[in-house]
């Protein structure tokens, strides 16, 4: 039998981008929903379980860090930022509210699609050859079907905190810089703000501790940057 196709709510307020994206995704394959403004997005996201959202983030009303925000209290789907603005505190806000990638305004075809595909791919656990986990501190981490778990059960994660995650367990016992976690848990090295990484160690931290592990197995190493503990 074959897989469903994966289901993605596009969000623009300018319909000649949701055209495009509706097009250029559909014709890949993807079910695509499109809606015009945050409350809209709210509902459908309400109403049905999507696999991603592609935001533009000057959006009518709520704009789509309010929406990037409120959609995390609902699912941890991945998250693909559009927009016009392309400057560096644009991209760290998207990060540090919840969100997986951030794609400029103009964006060919291609890229939106690679985009995409690789943000699936994370969030479904398809980025890594089979049988490859690893264990530290009791949680088990497994990169094929992308869980976190122990003896308490699973940690819900979104795609990026487990990106994060695995950068760390990778290096259990060693300090990890956020230099290094940046470009291990985005491949965005070519950003010099690090305080991101910062507000998603704590989110991750709260995830650990609410499905009731010691949170404190994620290190602060002062002035450096961050350990798992073996």
């Amino acid at each position: 039998m074959n897989e469903s196709p994966a289901r993605i709510l596009a969000v623009d307020d300018e319909q000649t981008i949701t055209d495009f994206v509706g097009y250029a995704l559909e014709k890949e394959g993807f079910q695509v929903d499109i809606a015009s403004n945050g409350e809209d997005a709210l509902r459908l996201a309400t109403e049905n379980d999507y696999d991603l959202f592609v935001l533009d983030i000057m959006l009518p009303g709520m704009d789509g860090y309010e929406l990037c925000r409120r959609l995390r209290s609902k699912t941890n789907a991945p998250v693909l930022f559009l927009s016009a603005r392309d400057t560096e505190l644009d991209k760290i806000v998207g990060l540090e509210i919840g969100g997986d990638d951030y794609l400029a305004k103009p964006f060919g075809l291609r890229e939106l699609i690679a985009r995409v595909r690789a943000l699936l791919r994370r969030s479904s656990g398809q980025m890594q050859p089979q049988g490859n986990t690893i264990t530290a501190s009791g949680i088990t981490l497994n990169e094929d079907a992308h869980t976190a778990t122990g003896e308490k059960g699973q940690i819900d994660l979104t795609p990026r905190e487990f990106e994060l995650l695995a950068a760390l367990m990778k290096q259990a016992g060693n300090v990890v810089s956020r230099e290094d976690l940046l470009h291990e848990a985005w491949g965005w090295e070519y950003l010099t703000e690090t305080k991101t990484v910062d507000t998603h160690i704590k989110r991750l931290r709260d995830k650990i501790n609410a499905a009731g592990y010691d949170s404190g197995i994620v290190e602060t190493v002062r002035g450096y940057g961050y350990r798992f503990r073996k």
